[in-house]
């Protein structure tokens, strides 16, 4: 007998908009000791599925239409929402995407950990804080004694993913529900991630519904797999079967969109000896503070150390390494938007370190930046038109009579409709909103784009788009890009060379086949080994 078993699930949006079917008539069951994947794009209605079996839609405006949830013979719809609770945190338990935004940043580690499991165990504050400091050695945490009173900002991306697994297995669940949670963990992490849940899973005999749109890291880790297209179950079965011989169009569209070659022939870059940008012995410190009020010491931070590159004309030029690496500090360095200690940059004949606030507000025009989060980047008040005119305006580049249709052309170039350019960010969805950044950096035709991180966010098919689009775009522009990601995949598929950062200092550097076939550096391997591959790659 399964330890959950949904049938006929049903749950819509009421909106002004009208009515969104979130869920439609999903069936699903999950053993006991069992994993289940949950794969599908934005909007298919994983997370929707999962949080209506706890309670956790909004009402208003979601709805539960219809449907039974049984676990350990109650129906999880029906029950009420005071023995929901009971079950909720306990014999069931949720680990969400975002650590940060889901742990409380006043309380401390050890008060967030024991609050929960006083509240479902009734202990005292004694046994609670005992338990708390074993949880997060079994999550991995070193010195869990004394991290234990940190706040959540103080630990890296892995180490608050570990706390909120330690949250959530503290009150010993039969059931965890794992929404997404290694989307922006670097490959490293994601795999030290993956490994943990694994071993719980198989120590405490587990149950877990692992929800992602990252196929290969769901092939890696599930014993079966549930595919979500548009509120319904389209697929469903072994994890050998949905990725060897997927029978659904849609999941076929999926496993094609993983990135598994290096750089289309046809994009491949023509050798130059012609330089665009050149970075020399270039230094990046931040001001550190510890100790308490009254005994206050202030430290450096070297983020980018002794670093030196070249990009030439019309290449694109990879930047990987784990988080703290130094990577997005050394690319907003060399733009000026983080100031460097020491060191020169220099695009073209421009020494971009050394020029006046306004020389450097001119020198914007020959570089531009696509950032991680498109919807923090754009201006929620402005529409696509304003937001796209802007920048033309400010640098009176262009003559109001021919404005629209320069913005029509640059919506045309990122694959938008024209009639999209009086809506607002908020009404598109994460893949359009990115085009529309990429278009605003090409509105003022720079020389060179810095891309942080521009894909890490989106869907298998969405982040296909893009990158295909990144492609044709610089193929067309002759642009030149330094593209920052912690993806490897995704870098073998754009990228003409490649360069390894660790700790701040460039490590590695090679041809991008060259690099990711023969790694010479211990650190490159053990990221290239970190990479998730399909069953059907690895054979």
């Amino acid at each position: 007998m399964p330890l959950l078993s949904v049938s006929n699930l049903t749950t819509r949006f009421y909106t002004r908009e009208g009515v969104t079917n979130a869920v439609e008539n999903v069936n699903f069951s999950i053993d006991e000791g069992e994993l289940l994947g949950i794969v599908g794009e934005s909007g298919s209605g994983k997370s929707v599925a999962c949080y209506s079996l706890l309670g956790l839609v909004p009402c208003p405006p979601g709805k539960i239409e219809s449907g039974e949830a049984l676990f350990d013979g109650k129906d999880l719809l029906k029950i009420g929402e005071r023995a929901l609770r009971d079950i909720r945190g306990n014999s069931i338990s949720m680990i969400f995407q975002d650590p940060m935004t889901s742990l409380n940043p006043y309380m401390r580690i050890g008060d967030q950990l024991t609050e929960a499991y006083r509240q479902h165990k009734k202990s005292s504050k004694t046994e609670a804080l005992s338990r708390a400091i074993a949880s997060l050695e079994e999550v991995g945490i070193r010195d869990a004694e004394k991290r234990i009173n940190a706040y959540p900002h103080e630990f890296s991306g892995g180490m608050r993913q570990r706390v909120m697994i330690a949250m959530a297995l503290i009150s010993e669940p039969r059931l965890l529900i794992a929404d997404e949670p290694t989307t922006a963990l670097d490959v490293t992490v994601q795999a030290q991630i993956l490994e943990l849940l694994k071993n719980l899973q198989e120590k405490r005999k587990l149950s877990i519904i692992f929800i992602s749109h990252d196929l290969a890291v769901v092939s890696n880790i599930a014993n079966r797999v549930l595919v979500m297209k548009q509120g319904e179950v389209v697929e469903q079965g072994e994890v050998a079967q949905i990725f060897n011989a997927p029978t659904h169009e849609y999941t076929k569209k999926l496993i094609s969109a993983i990135p598994a070659s290096g750089k289309p022939a046809e994009h491949k870059f023509a050798s130059s000896s012609d330089k665009l940008l050149s970075v020399e012995n270039l230094y990046t410190r931040f001001n550190l503070q510890s100790g308490s009020f009254f005994n206050r010491k202030n430290e450096k931070l070297t983020a980018v150390n002794n670093v030196s590159l070249d990009i030439y004309k019309g290449e694109i030029l990879g930047l990987v390494g784990e988080s703290g690496s130094g990577k997005s500090t050394l690319g907003r360095s060399i733009i000026r938007l983080i100031e460097a200690d020491s060191g020169s940059v220099r695009l073209g004949d421009q020494n971009i370190r050394s020029l006046s606030p306004s020389d450097l507000r001119k020198a914007r025009l020959q570089f531009q930046m696509i950032f991680q989060d498109p919807f923090a980047s754009l201006n929620p008040r402005m529409t696509v038109f304003d937001a796209l005119a802007e920048p033309l305006i400010t640098h009176k580049l262009i003559d109001e009579k021919n404005l629209i249709q320069t913005i029509n052309e640059l919506l045309d170039d990122v694959g938008l409709e024209r009639k999209y350019v009086r809506k607002y960010p908020h009404e598109f969805s994460g893949g359009q909103r990115q085009r529309i950044a990429i278009a605003r950096a090409l509105a003022l035709r720079p020389k060179l784009i810095i891309a942080d991180e521009p894909v890490s966010a989106l869907d298998v098919t969405i982040q296909a788009q893009i990158l295909e689009l990144m492609l044709s775009l610089s193929k067309k522009h002759n642009l030149t890009m330094l593209f920052i990601s912690h993806d490897l995949a995704v870098v073998r598929y754009i990228c003409d060379r490649v360069m390894v950062m660790q700790s701040g200092c460039i490590v590695e550097q090679g041809e991008t086949e060259t690099l990711f076939n023969s790694p010479q550096e211990a650190y490159t391997q053990s990221l290239l080994a970190a990479i998730p591959q399909i069953p059907s790659a690895t054979g």
